[in-house]
């Protein structure tokens, strides 16, 4: 079968123990509940190893736990979700246009593309623009003046990188992504917004990966700097002078204003608000639909949302949490008082 591979072949590319391995060759991966005999899902907790009972899955990545559970073909691996996800790679790689540059293209002459990169219909390549080796500008780019493109990257269509900025090596840019926009600096002279050139750039380190129509506003004056291996969810706003430690994820439609710091290893849920000039530890978790608004010092989860509920219930609850402070005050006169009667029955 074309385009398979034997489950030995997998394990000597990503380690793992094979188990009654019967030669079946697999073709892609699938769901549990869907899989075919020529394809290979994962069961990655333990609460859902029972499934594996009514799978017709031609192989299986299971934790140590599921060992003997079956006798299907299966990888045993500490980390399922881990090795489900570089098999997935290695049947579903990134594409790879032929190298050249579209008839329909306009790419400056003073512009520096790598022979082995690929430019694709539409796009327009500015002055002093560099495009490294094997890098993927898709249909309708547009690349600004000056901008530095690394080795290996792949820009879907419709991605605008402006002027001056600097993208690394490895770096995913998905359609609509807008890299180096004007930050939203404004200065009010009697009620009228004076606008404030923002001089900064973006630079996206190595390995990063930028959501569907996410946006990331150049720096004021310093750069809006992004580290390696972060990854950016679709449709999230990161403000000029921001700084994102590497390796840190951030779900979708998540806000993070002005000279906000973020810390390597963070983990931030979807429609989470960061206030500007904080910054946030290493290693922190912040919950989805959270507000932050002061910074914070030490790791840990951080979750401010209050779980929905009926809206006749929600209405009563926030009637209490609007009285909250009169409540706080009248405890305090409650124990003043207690504390006087104890003084005087002593």
């Amino acid at each position: 079968m074309a385009g398979t591979f034997a489950l030995s072949d997998i394990v000597a590319r990503f380690d793992g123990e094979l188990v009654d391995d019967d030669g079946v060759r697999i073709s892609r991966v699938a769901p549990i509940e869907r899989a075919g005999p020529h394809e290979i899902s994962f069961v990655s907790q333990s609460k859902y190893l029972k499934q594996i009972e009514t799978t017709q899955a031609g192989a299986l990545i299971l934790p140590p736990e599921g060992k003997a559970l079956t006798k299907r073909p299966r990888i045993i691996t500490p980390n399922p979700y881990l090795y489900f996800a570089r098999v997935s790679t290695l049947f579903n790689p990134l594409p790879q246009p032929a190298p050249g540059i579209h008839p329909s293209a306009v790419v400056d002459e003073h512009a520096d593309v790598a022979p082995s990169a690929s430019v694709g219909p539409g796009a327009v390549i500015g002055k002093d623009a560099k495009v490294g080796a094997r890098t993927v500008i898709g249909p309708n780019c547009s690349i600004g003046e000056g901008v530095q493109i690394g080795e290996d990257c792949l820009l879907y269509a419709d991605v605008s990188v402006y002027h001056a900025c600097v993208i690394g090596s490895r770096v995913i840019l998905h359609s609509g992504c807008v890299i180096g926009s004007d930050g939203f600096g404004l200065a009010n002279e009697k009620g009228r917004w004076v606008k404030i050139p923002q001089t900064g750039r973006v630079i996206l380190e190595d390995d990063v990966e930028v959501g569907a129509c996410t946006t990331i506003d150049r720096g004021a004056l310093d750069d809006t700097v992004i580290e390696e291996g972060v990854k950016l969810d679709n449709l999230i706003q990161v403000a000029h002078n921001v700084r994102i430690g590497a390796h840190t994820a951030i779900a979708g439609c998540t806000g993070i204003a002005g000279s906000a710091k973020i810390g390597r290893h963070c983990m931030i849920g979807g429609a989470a608000m960061i206030h500007g000039h904080i910054e946030i530890a290493d290693g922190v978790r912040i919950s989805t639909n959270t507000l932050i608004t002061k910074s914070l010092n030490k790791p840990g989860t951080y979750t401010s949302a209050l779980p929905f509920s009926e809206h006749g219930e929600w209405l009563k609850n926030a009637v209490h949490m609007r009285n909250l402070d009169k409540l706080a005050a009248r405890i305090k006169e409650l124990e003043k008082r207690i504390a006087e009667i104890e003084g005087k029955d002593k």
